[in-house]
């Protein structure tokens, strides 16, 4: 079945279903990069990660590469029995202690790059579809993210960030951001720090945008609306969501009436299919 909203289902984002959509979306954005892309480029799906440890005084970051090993050439010294053995028995009859269980949250951010071949595998254009994890001041996602967008907004290449969260905070901007939902921006690498933004919403379907390569070729289209029904529905999210439920953030009274009128309308055909 198909989603109930002609532009962005915000329920995917309520559901928790984003770090499925992201990767799927990724892969739909890089097949429709790479059958239009000239002869001499290529495109990749990169990897950001990082891991997050809940350690002593909180959630400490890390910055890590995925599926490598870090060994020491240098043995660990051997642990003497005394310092193996607590030193202290615990008195009998106490109740139990609260402790702190060591755990790690992982986190693998998807982006999609386009190179030039004939000169030297210069990147020409990236493509990022923010995480959730980008939207959060003050933690690794958002100061690893704002420093690669810094980077290229800066003019090292081409730059396209995607936003199809409504959680979170925006990306800082001197220009105030349009008062939608979500977002496209585009930077030329000879305009930045000037971008093209497009607003976009779940009401209408989303724009279509280009993705700019160097002289002479032309930019090439990216017409996300279809891409975005081609993940809802081969995923099946309609079994998953459960539209009786309301979004966070709250949405405003117009946009909250026409979302229960849109769900309507979605019950009312299903009873009468």
């Amino acid at each position: 079945m198909k989603s109930p909203f002609p532009g962005m289902d915000p329920y995917i984002e309520e559901r928790g279903l984003w770090p499925d959509f992201h990767d799927d979306l990724i892969s739909e954005i890089k097949r429709a990069v790479a059958a239009a892309l000239p002869a001499s480029y290529f495109v990749r799906t990169e990897v950001r990660s990082y891991v997050v440890l809940a350690g002593t005084e909180g959630k400490e970051t890390s910055p890590f590469l995925p599926d490598v090993n870090v060994r020491s050439s240098t043995p660990a010294p051997a642990q003497s029995a005394a310092a193996a053995t607590a030193l202290a028995e615990p008195a009998t009859g106490s109740g139990p202690i609260q402790m702190l269980a060591f755990i790690d949250e992982r986190f693998r951010e998807n982006f999609i790059e386009i190179f030039d071949a004939e000169s030297e595998e210069r990147l020409v254009t990236c493509v990022e579809v923010l995480s959730p994890s980008n939207k959060r001041p003050g933690t690794e996602g958002w100061d690893l993210y704002l420093r690669k967008r810094q980077a290229l907004l800066l003019g090292s290449a081409h730059f396209v960030e995607i936003d199809l969260l409504r959680g979170g905070r925006r990306m800082p901007m001197v220009t105030p951001w349009p008062k939608s939902p979500y977002y496209l921006l585009v930077s030329r690498r000879r305009r930045a720090p000037y971008c093209s933004v497009w607003p976009a919403g779940f009401r209408h379907p989303l724009p279509p945008i280009s993705i700019p390569l160097d002289d002479p070729h032309p930019d090439i289209p990216l017409d996300l609306q279809p891409m975005i029904e081609a993940v809802y529905q081969r995923a099946s999210y309609d079994q998953s969501i459960n539209y009786s439920k309301t979004l966070t953030p709250p949405l405003g009274a117009e946009d909250a009436a026409w979302v229960a009128e849109q769900l309507r309308a979605r019950a009312g055909g299903a009873a009468n299919g």
